[in-house]
């Protein structure tokens, strides 16, 4: 069976992620996501609104006319987790092909309201639920399967392709957690099995965004001490305490929100992805919040909010509000620039429990962000995160529970992919031969 991989996006990037795998006659699509630094770059820009080859001009979703290289037919959509750099050109791709998109529940619900939000084109792809340890039928000699992995979004899984030639696993994006605050453990016992049954991992497709970091990611379980240690140190303040953290990552709201309460505060879920993100993973029970949590994502209904925490006291209430990175339109960003109703006063504390996406444009709105809120007497308690990716170690790991014949590095640009060359080099692959650093809209024939 021939076996061709199409690296589409993300192979000179973070983000607008998409990889095709075909083997034989059938093909299999691996995410299809927004590179949102090309986006934030422009005011007001809506996405939503634009058609897809703009969208591909301005280097946002992935240039998907390689696809007409590949000789068969899509049999699936597959978006690994939740996040938009791997799910948010769905709504403006995925019309183009005549297959299901099949992805874990929480993910399949981001994916539809991406397609209910989209106003150029109508995605009327059938939906897949699967989750992760689950199988389907792609073709007649073909396998999907879903594997649990863990990183900052929940329902993250790895899907592995099983070929007669061996099997194809796409690990991106996951970090090593064995104690995760939501969800189950990183199923390396099954990892492991994939690498020794049958003709073994013919390829895996490696997400390197911390390959470059020595050591092993920590697990949340210890962003989840860190916080609670930053929160109960300030039990005895009496003035605002805001804190932000990214939309997405549910365990860390929960946690959040449970140590607001132990210390005796309100909290209060702010902003329009922050909403959005907690109520859908608690309308598909992924997540537990309090009956009496206010999560508030429409401008007025955020101004309210904020207009009762001032008059009933600042003391008494931790809003958690989006803008960990600095964008522009984003609640925190605003409270900086003093255009929300809550007024922040000299020692009032902001607690970014995330760390700044290492990116220009990020980096930038990042600082002015922090640079306003100070300039209004806040005081920043800084980077109360751990990663979602592997560390080196994490990737020795993989490698090594795996054993895959072809390796191919990805989710970075060639810098980013140095360190995984280099400790992929030290476990036997050589350039060229097995181990393909490559480029966007680029087939590799690997059978």
């Amino acid at each position: 069976m021939e076996i061709e991989i199409a690296t589409i996006g993300g192979y000179e990037e973070v983000g607008r992620q998409m990889t095709a795998v075909r083997a034989g006659d059938d093909i299999v699509v691996f995410d299809m996501g927004l590179n949102l630094s090309q986006v934030l770059v422009h005011d007001n820009l809506q996405t939503e609104e634009m058609h897809s080859l703009d969208l591909i001009d301005m280097g946002a979703i992935p240039d998907d006319r390689v696809m007409s290289d590949l000789e068969g037919d899509v049999q699936a959509i597959v978006p690994t987790h939740g996040h938009l750099d791997h799910i948010g050109a769905i709504s403006k791709l995925a019309h183009r092909y005549d297959a299901p998109i099949v992805a874990a529940p929480f993910t399949l619900e981001l994916v539809k309201e991406e397609i209910q939000d989209e106003s150029k084109f109508l995605v009327e792809n059938e939906l897949i639920e699967m989750d992760a340890g689950e199988t389907m039928p792609i073709g007649d000699r073909c396998e999907l399967e879903f594997v649990n992995v863990t990183h900052s979004i929940i329902n993250a899984i790895n899907p592995v392709l099983h070929t007669p030639e061996g099997s194809i696993v796409y690990g991106l994006d996951k970090r090593m957690d064995h104690t995760p605050v939501i969800g189950d453990p990183i199923d390396m016992k099954r990892f492991r099995e994939i690498g020794r049954e049958g003709e073994g991992v013919l390829c895996y497709i490696e997400d390197c965004t911390n390959a470059n970091k020595k050591g092993r990611t920590p697990s949340e379980a210890v962003a989840r001490e860190q916080l609670h240690d930053v929160i109960q140190s300030l039990e005895d303040y009496d003035g605002g305490i805001v804190a932000t953290t990214f939309s997405s990552h549910i365990a860390r709201v929960t946690s959040l929100v449970e140590f607001a309460e132990e210390i005796g505060r309100q909290p209060v879920l702010l902003g329009r992805s922050m909403e959005k993100y907690s109520g859908t993973a608690e309308r598909i029970g992924a997540a537990s919040f309090p009956d009496d949590l206010g999560m508030y994502g429409h401008r007025k209904s955020v101004d309210r909010a904020f207009n009762r925490i001032m008059d009933e006291g600042k003391e008494n209430f931790l809003p958690v509000v989006t803008g960990h990175q600095g964008e522009p339109r984003a609640m925190l960003t605003r409270m900086g620039r003093g255009e929300t109703p809550y007024e922040l006063d000299d020692g009032d504390k902001v607690i970014f429990s995330a760390r700044v996406i290492p990116e220009p444009t990020n980096e930038g709105q990042r600082y002015q962000s922090e640079k306003l809120l100070g300039m209004q007497g806040a005081r920043i308690y800084d980077d109360v995160h751990v990663s979602g990716h592997l560390r080196q170690e994490g990737h020795y790991e993989m490698l090594d529970a795996l054993q895959p014949q072809h390796v191919i590095p990805a989710h970075q640009d060639m810098q980013g992919f140095s360190g995984y060359v280099d400790l992929a080099s030290k476990q036997g692959y050589k350039l060229g031969r097995d181990l393909h650093v490559t480029s966007n809209g680029n087939i590799l024939q690997l059978v």
